[in-house]
């Protein structure tokens, strides 16, 4: 399956959400409700997807979430084969647990770009959310090492990458 596209625009969305993470973090205001400093600041107007967070939600919570929702995207988006349900499930649990309104909207909302997001995960009950966010690292597939055959001097070659997200090499006429 050529899921390139959809990479990149998750890709995006994750750049996103730390351009809005860095924009609040610099407002200094740790207590301070995200959905209001969101409305209020011109730069953060773009950003739709913070108006499913909970109005209740602080800028400290936010970073903590946050950081609980994404950490494993980077590595998740460049295994071999794309692990969706972890994708969308690691946000879910960290930054919309017991928010199943404010997960229906951030799902539509990134579903504009990438049409599979979220669909096939359980809804979350409202108020679920009984303890502090944990680590989504417990809960990423574990690394595992490259399967491949290629001796240690073309592993070597300078430059040379094989697989995505770069093309395999084409044969020299």
């Amino acid at each position: 399956m050529d899921d390139r596209f959809d990479r990149r625009e998750l890709l995006l969305h994750l750049g996103d959400i730390l351009e809005a993470l860095n924009c609040l973090a610099q407002m200094g205001r740790p207590d301070a409700m995200v959905v209001q400093l969101a409305r209020r600041e011109n730069s953060l107007q773009d950003l739709e997807f913070l108006g499913a967070l909970p109005s209740t939600m602080t800028m400290a919570e936010f970073t903590k979430r946050v950081t609980s929702a994404f950490c494993v995207w980077p590595r998740e988006l460049l295994e071999g084969e794309l692990n969706r349900d972890a994708l969308a499930s690691t946000v879910q649990l960290n930054l919309f647990d017991g928010n199943p309104n404010g997960w229906k909207a951030y799902v539509s909302h990134v579903q504009n770009k990438v049409k599979w997001f979220g669909t096939g995960l359980s809804n979350i009950k409202e108020g679920a959310r009984a303890e502090p966010s944990h680590d989504a690292t417990d809960e990423a597939s574990p690394v595992e090492a490259p399967d491949t055959d290629v001796s240690p001097v073309e592993a070597d070659v300078r430059g040379e990458r094989r697989g995505w997200p770069w093309p395999e090499p084409r044969p020299k006429s």
